[in-house]
C-alpha cells in the first residue's frame, strides 16, 4: 500500500476539522434554544376610572378623541410661537442630552446582544530565536544557531452557551432600557414645548401689563396736571397735588419692574432655544391668541398608553424584571465552548506546508458551589428593585391622573375667573370716569377718585394675568394628557 503524500493528509485532517467546527457550531445553536429562567414580563393590572374627575363638563364620558391626539402646531397657532418651538426642538440643551441617551442606550443594547453571538478572531505570531554557542549548554553538532518559530490561528469559537438564558435576559433588559430611552426623549419634548409655550405667553402678558402701566401713567400725569391748574386757582389744596403725585410715582414705578421681569422671560427662552440671551420676537398678541373650541379629555385608559413618563416607567419595569432573570441564571452552571485551528511550525518556511496543522476545542463548565449567599442576595435584591420599579409605576399613573383632573378644573374655573374680571374691570372703568368728572365739578373728593384709579389699575393688571392664566391652563390640559411629543 503506498503511503500517501504529506499534501493528502493535511487536506483530509483539515476537512475532518472543518466537519467538527460545523457539528459543534450547530450544537451550540441548539443549546441555544433551552430554557430562559426568571419570570416573563405582564403587564401590572390597572384600573383606571371610568372618567377623569373634573371631565364631566368637558366632552361625554365615552367620547375617546383627546385634545393630547392634536400636534402642538394645532394647538399653538401662534406662527411666532411656533418657530420659537421649533429652534427649541433643535437647539435645546436638555433635549439633544436625551437624544444622546437614546443612543448610548441603543449602543449599550448592540454590546448585550453580541454577548450571544460567538468572537471570530485571528492571531499569528512569527518569533526569531538565537541561541549562543559560547553558553553555559552548548549546541549540539548540527543544530542551527538561529531558528525562526510561526503560527497563524483562526480563534473559530469563543461562545457562551446561553442555556438558561441568562444573556438573552440581559438584552431583554437592555432593550428595555433602550425603550424607557426613547419615551424619556419624549416626555422631554412634551415638557419642553410646554415650557416654551408658557414662557411665550407669560412675556405676551407682561407686554400686556408695560402697556396698561404706560396708559395708566399718562392718565396720572394727565390728572396731575389738571390738579396743578386747580390748586394755582385756589380750588384744590397741597395735599391733593401730593396724592396725585403719589399715584405717578406709583405708575413710574411699576414700569422699570416689569421690563426687568419681560427682560428676564427673554433670557430664560433664548436658554430654552439654546442660545445667548437676546430679545424674543413676538407674534400675536394675548388677546389674540386661538384657543381650540374643545378640549376633550378622552379615555383615562388611553392616558396610559399617550404619556411617555408612564410609558418609560413601564419599560423600567420590564428592565428591572428581566434582571431577576440574570440573577437566577447564576445558580446554574455557565457553560463555555472555545476552539480554534489553524498552523504551526518551528520552521517558518514551513509554516504551511506538511503537517502543520493545528486545532483546538475546549468544552468548560463553571458551576459555583459556594459564594457565602452572593446568588441568593443578588436575587432578593433584583427582586426587590423590581418592586421598586412597580411602585414607582404605579404612582406615576396616580401622579398623571392627578395632574389631568387639575388641569381640567383650572381650565374650567380660570375661564369663568377671566369672564368675571371683565365684568369687574368695566365696572371699575366706569367708576375711575364718574369720580373725576364729579372731583372736577365739585361735587366729590379727590380721595374718591384716586382710589377709584388705583383700583382700576390693579383690575387691568388683574384681567391681564387671567387671560394669560386661560392659555397655562390649555398648555398645562394639554401636557398633562401627554400631547406635545407626536412629531
Amino acid at each position: 500500500m503506498d503511503k500517501l503524500e504529506p499534501a493528502v493528509i493535511d487536506r483530509r485532517y483539515r476537512n475532518h476539522m472543518k466537519m467538527q467546527c460545523i457539528a459543534i457550531v450547530l450544537i451550540t445553536f441548539l443549546l441555544v434554544g433551552c430554557r430562559t429562567v426568571g419570570p416573563n414580563y405582564s403587564r401590572p393590572k390597572i384600573t383606571p376610572p371610568d372618567v377623569f374627575r373634573g371631565a364631566l363638563a368637558q366632552s361625554a364620558p365615552s367620547d375617546p378623541a383627546s385634545l393630547a391626539d392634536l400636534k402642538w402646531f394645532e394647538v399653538f397657532k401662534d406662527e411666532r410661537l411656533q418657530e420659537l418651538i421649533r429652534r427649541a426642538l433643535a437647539g435645546n440643551y436638555d433635549l439633544r442630552d436625551a437624544v444622546v441617551r437614546v443612543d448610548a442606550a441603543r449602543a449599550n443594547l448592540g454590546i448585550t446582544k453580541a454577548d450571544q453571538l460567538p468572537a471570530i478572531a485571528v492571531n499569528s505570531d512569527i518569533t526569531t530565536l538565537r541561541n549562543s554557542t559560547g553558553g553555559a549548554f552548548p549546541l549540539p553538532q548540527g543544530f542551527q544557531q538561529r531558528r525562526t518559530f510561526g503560527s497563524v490561528a483562526l480563534n473559530f469559537l469563543s461562545f457562551e452557551v446561553d442555556v438558561w438564558g441568562r444573556l438573552r435576559r440581559a438584552t431583554e433588559a437592555a432593550r428595555a432600557d433602550l425603550l424607557a430611552t426613547e419615551e424619556n426623549r419624549k416626555a422631554v419634548v412634551t415638557t419642553l414645548v410646554s415650557e416654551v409655550a408658557t414662557a411665550y405667553f407669560n412675556l405676551l402678558e407682561l407686554d400686556m401689563e408695560l402697556t396698561i402701566a404706560r396708559r395708566t401713567l399718562a392718565t396720572r400725569e394727565e390728572s396731575l396736571r389738571l390738579i396743578r391748574h386747580r390748586e394755582h386757582n385756589g380750588l384744590a389744596t397741597v395735599l391733593e397735588i401730593r396724592q396725585g403725585e403719589q399715584l405717578v410715582q406709583a405708575a413710574e414705578r411699576e414700569i422699570p419692574a416689569i421690563e426687568q421681569l419681560i427682560e428676564q422671560t427673554e433670557n430664560y427662552i433664548s436658554l430654552l432655544l439654546g442660545r445667548s440671551p437676546g430679545a424674543i420676537t413676538r407674534g400675536r398678541s394675548l388677546t389674540d391668541q386661538e384657543q381650540p373650541p374643545a378640549v376633550p379629555p378622552g379615555l383615562p385608559s388611553a392616558l396610559l398608553e399617550r404619556r411617555p413618563d408612564i410609558r418609560a416607567a413601564e419599560q423600567t419595569l420590564a428592565a428591572a424584571n428581566a434582571i431577576i432573570g440574570v440573577a437566577k441564571a447564576a445558580y446554574f452552571p455557565r457553560i463555555s465552548l472555545t476552539g480554534l485551528f489553524g498552523s504551526q511550525s518551528n520552521q517558518l518556511s514551513g509554516l504551511f506546508t506538511g503537517a502543520s496543522g493545528v486545532w483546538q476545542f475546549v468544552p468548560q463548565v463553571t458551576q459555583p458551589l459556594f459564594t457565602g449567599g452572593r446568588i441568593r442576595s443578588n436575587v432578593e435584591l433584583a427582586t426587590a428593585q423590581e418592586q421598586i420599579a412597580l411602585i414607582q409605576y404605579e404612582r406615576v399613573i396616580q401622579t398623571a391622573f392627578r395632574e389631568v383632573s387639575d388641569a381640567l378644573v383650572a381650565h374650567q374655573k380660570v375661564r369663568e375667573i377671566r369672564s368675571k374680571q371683565e365684568l369687574l374691570v368695566a365696572t371699575l372703568q366706569d367708576r375711575s370716569r364718574l369720580s373725576y368728572i364729579r372731583y372736577r365739578g365739585g361735587v366729590d373728593t379727590l380721595l374718591n377718585a384716586l382710589d377709584a384709579d388705583r383700583d382700576f389699575f390693579d383690575a387691568e393688571l388683574g384681567l391681564a394675568q387671567s387671560r394669560r392664566n386661560e392659555l397655562l391652563a390649555l398648555v398645562q390640559l394639554y401636557r398633562a394628557l401627554g400631547g406635545g411629543w407626536q412629531e
